[in-house]
């Protein structure tokens, strides 16, 4: 199964199995800057450095847009992101910003399972997976390092603006199984029901 039709499934078996709405991805996340991060910023400019050893611009780059995979909305009007990551989002990089957090970050996945994970893969994927991603990705493995800061701002910033934390489905727990039964069990052991 091809990577957007992976992501496309199982967004659509959550949908089907919580009967939440979908929504649109905030502009808070689309560019977030200094302002849209708010008190997560020295943390935001740190996990940065640690990928780049650059400083992060206060305002992010045009260039530097995202989408969320989906914005969630439960029965009682909260919030919520949901990301699918498969296999490229784990890696050596992803685990520098998972190392990171503090303690008390609110997340909605297992931070030692994502962590073990990232740090167990020696190596990197090629070609479109890695390349530069100027402006603020320019050097090589670019996008791995993109890939992990995105990452990280998607499970930084929403309790920043008000959302429960980001639920996060990794591609191993539901290792080549995607049916009703399997995703609606992995869902419900993720929010404590």
């Amino acid at each position: 199964m091809a990577q957007r039709e992976f992501e496309r499934e199982i967004v659509s078996q959550v949908v089907a199995i919580t009967g939440w709405r979908l929504s649109e991805t905030p502009q808070w996340l689309m560019r977030p800057g200094k302002v849209e991060c708010g008190p997560a910023w020295p943390l935001v400019q740190n996990i940065y450095r640690e990928l780049t050893g650059k400083d992060l611009p206060d305002e992010m780059p045009s260039r530097e847009r995202r989408k969320i995979d989906a914005v969630l909305i439960d029965n009682d009007g909260r919030s919520r992101f949901l990301e699918v990551d498969e296999k490229q989002h784990f890696n050596s990089f992803r685990a520098v910003t998972l190392s990171l957090y503090p303690d008390d970050t609110p997340i909605a996945f297992d931070r030692e399972v994502w962590t073990k994970a990232s740090r167990m893969k020696t190596r990197l994927e090629g070609g479109g997976f890695g390349r530069p991603c100027p402006p603020l990705f320019p050097m090589e493995g670019g996008r791995h390092r993109q890939r992990a800061f995105r990452d990280a701002l998607a499970d930084l910033l929403p309790p920043v603006h008000n959302f429960l934390p980001t639920l996060r489905i990794a591609h191993f727990e539901l290792q080549g199984i995607i049916v009703r039964p399997k995703v609606d069990e992995l869902l419900m052991r993720k929010l404590g029901r």
